[in-house]
């Protein structure tokens, strides 16, 4: 990839960051994910071997007994519950 296809900027910088897997209602987070990011609007990227490890992991974990090396509890909110903040 040589040119960010949402903003044009052919600059980026590889990095790490988080990626969240949802199917069927159900979700895997995964850390320190290797991904290029555009240095102008942020854009991440992805190599298409990493998704389909993540989602082999996804697989293995939610319907193959894997045990995940962590968990996390995490809010959620109806958007139609939330007031407006004054």
């Amino acid at each position: 990839m040589n040119i960010c296809h949402f903003c044009g900027n052919s600059n980026f910088k590889d990095t790490v960051c988080e990626y969240t897997y949802k199917r069927d209602g159900r979700m895997l987070f995964v850390e320190n994910v290797p991904c290029r990011k555009c240095g102008f609007c942020g854009e991440t990227y992805f190599l298409s071997e990493n998704l389909r490890k993540i989602e082999a992991e996804f697989e293995a974990i939610h319907y193959h007994g894997k045990k995940a090396t962590g968990e996390i509890v995490v809010p959620t909110q109806h958007f139609a519950d939330i007031t407006s903040v004054t």
